[in-house]
């Protein structure tokens, strides 16, 4: 008997991560293709709003992100080794999930989503993410030198998520000469995914020989082809002296007064610079006539469990914001522990209100946005500066808006 099925597009290792886990649990997850772009029907919207896939459906309960699904099947064998056998040991398996989520898999999409034609390509972001991946893969890498597991003597929830993380850049991004510093990493890569129930579900795979590159679109050079015979010129059109209506503009915020504030210039200091210098640089530029500073709060922090979690409601938030990419910059915080946790941040926003490209966002409605008044500069700075570096006292993850 099936436990539910796993909704999503074809050979997404964020669904072997379940397929592995049922694997070793003795379950059974049926696997059903999705095509998030015809089949999202308002039922859908209504079992998982985030709208985001793999999706899990079951007689329990309908579940979204990966490895929440992934800690549900494995809880189905009863004390599973899996998920630790020792309070500590819990703990060490969701550190590394943490981990293995918000150090490798975020810094991965930040590089091949743009190659993939999902995101729009800015060269100095990808190439942030792919220093950040770098950092993590040496941090990864020093903790293997005397490990064959992530945690204790055998296979754990942890390696799970870590490896079907790293299946992507091994496959697409990290060629030979990129993984050379990484040798533990490979090494403990190649152990798992030659384990039975890895390659049951992975098969024999295929490290990257030539990484994914970016392609610019081709630019049509090809020059018109002459008439042999030239056409008599037609006949000039009668004098229309009524004007021509002006275009109409994608945004109201299109039609404020030029500013002195150049957002795109703002987002590079920000990711090519140490947050001092990039602080320094914006309160030189920033033009409050032109922008705005709010500090937006979540409503119910009560309510929040999970450190990633709440991070991923962050994500969810930002995702919906796609439209104010061009008007607005964030950075939003997780701070405190699971169960115990808050979500807050700093918003940077063209013009003097929240605009449609904002409010519209189905979540926004769970955020309070307040202003910050130029005459509060002054007292906000260094706050606004922790939000922006990450140092907020109890700081737990977080994420940009740029």
């Amino acid at each position: 008997m099936s436990l539910g099925v796993i909704k999503s597009y074809p050979e997404n290792p964020n669904v072997y991560k379940v397929q592995i886990a049922a694997a070793y649990s003795g379950v059974k997850v049926d696997f059903q293709s999705f095509d998030i772009m015809k089949e999202r029907d308002e039922a859908f919207w209504q079992r998982f709003p985030f709208g985001k896939v793999p999706v899990f459906e079951g007689k329990e309960a309908n579940l979204f992100e990966s490895s929440a699904i992934t800690l549900y099947v494995l809880a189905q064998q009863k004390d599973s080794p899996l998920l630790g056998k020792t309070p500590l040991e819990q703990a060490e398996i969701q550190q590394w999930v943490l981990f293995s989520e918000n150090e490798i898999s975020q810094h991965v999409s930040g590089w091949v989503a743009p190659l993939l034609g999902y995101a729009q390509y800015i060269k100095p972001n990808v190439e942030s993410s792919i220093q950040k991946l770098q950092r993590s893969l040496s941090a990864l890498n020093k903790s293997l030198e005397s490990k064959t597991y992530l945690v204790g003597e055998d296979v754990t929830y942890a390696d799970i998520v870590m490896v079907c993380s790293l299946v992507r850049p091994f496959n697409l991004l990290c060629d030979k000469e990129f993984r050379a510093p990484y040798k533990n990493v490979i090494r403990y890569f190649n152990t798992l995914v030659n384990k039975p129930h890895f390659k049951s579900v992975i098969g024999d795979f295929k490290y990257c020989e030539k990484a994914l590159k970016n392609v610019p679109p081709k630019q049509d050079n090809k020059k018109e082809e002459k008439p042999k015979k030239k056409a008599a010129a037609p006949p000039p059109p009668p004098a229309d002296d009524t004007p021509k209506p002006t275009p109409k503009p994608k945004s109201a915020l299109d039609l404020l007064p030029k500013s002195s504030f150049v957002l795109d210039d703002w987002k590079r200091t920000y990711s090519n610079n140490d947050t001092d210098v990039a602080m320094k640089w914006f309160w030189e530029h920033f033009d409050p006539q032109g922008w705005s500073i709010w500090k937006a709060t979540y409503k119910y922090n009560d309510e929040l469990t999970l450190v990633f979690m709440s991070n991923n409601l962050i994500g969810g938030f930002f995702a919906r914001l796609e439209r104010a990419r061009k008007y607005a910059f964030a950075s939003m915080v997780v701070t405190g522990t699971n169960n115990n946790n808050a979500i807050s941040g700093y918003f940077i926003i063209r013009g003097q209100e929240v605009p449609y490209e904002i409010y519209d966002a189905a979540d926004y409605d769970s955020y309070e946005f307040v202003k910050v008044e130029p005459s509060q500069y002054e007292e906000k700075k260094d706050e606004i500066y922790k939000y922006m570096a990450w140092e907020v006292d109890g700081f737990a993850d977080g994420k940009i808006f740029k």
